[in-house]
């Protein structure tokens, strides 16, 4: 698939400052620059939502790529494995995430987490009162208000990027990460 909008020239400030972070510029910000509003307020509120830390950072790591997988956003697959390999996250487990049904390698928290997340990205939703009780229980309330916000959020960013075309640009390479295939599914992002 390609881009369906072309990408918009950034300003250098901008460009740069992605370099820095990234070292590339992200092609989802490229597209969105045609409306500097909306990439800005995107921007500004994905840091926002990066800096909460009432929920375990790995936790919601894995609950974005368990997003990412069921949507079909390889690009946030690609840049969740890239993410994860900077935060010195459990790149064993990272890189099973699409496949997790099938793996040994996750908690059962772990597995309740990715469990929510599909809950959550399904339409219509399907998280069944008893899937969230017991993530309260052993969340607490802060924790869990803010794995549900953000994973609101990273459905709101997954569905953007494919409804735009964005794929995979490699953030990942560098981490040595294998992505693994999520089976069964159609139309849903098999690897990186």
């Amino acid at each position: 698939m390609a881009l369906r909008l072309p990408k918009a020239e950034l300003p250098a400030e901008l460009k740069e400052n992605m370099i820095k972070q990234l070292g590339a510029v992200p092609e989802n910000v490229e597209v969105l620059w045609h409306s500097p509003k909306v990439t800005q307020d995107n921007l500004e509120f994905g840091a926002r939502v990066g800096a909460w830390d009432a929920a375990d950072a790995s936790l919601k790591s894995f609950a974005h790529m368990a997003v990412a997988a069921q949507v079909g956003c390889s690009w946030c697959l690609d840049v969740g494995y890239f993410q994860a390999h900077n935060q010195n996250l459990d790149l064993a487990k990272a890189g099973q995430v699409p496949r997790w049904r099938e793996s040994e390698v996750f908690t059962p928290l772990e597995r309740d987490v990715l469990e929510y997340a599909e809950s959550m990205t399904n339409t219509p939703p399907t998280v069944t009162d008893e899937l969230y009780a017991g993530l309260l229980d052993r969340l607490g309330p802060a924790a869990m208000v803010e794995l549900t916000a953000y994973i609101a959020y990273v459905n709101l960013a997954t569905r953007a990027n494919v409804a735009n075309g964005v794929e995979s640009q490699g953030f990942s390479d560098a981490c040595e990460i294998p992505p693994t295939a999520r089976p069964g599914k159609s139309g849903v992002a098999s690897t990186v």
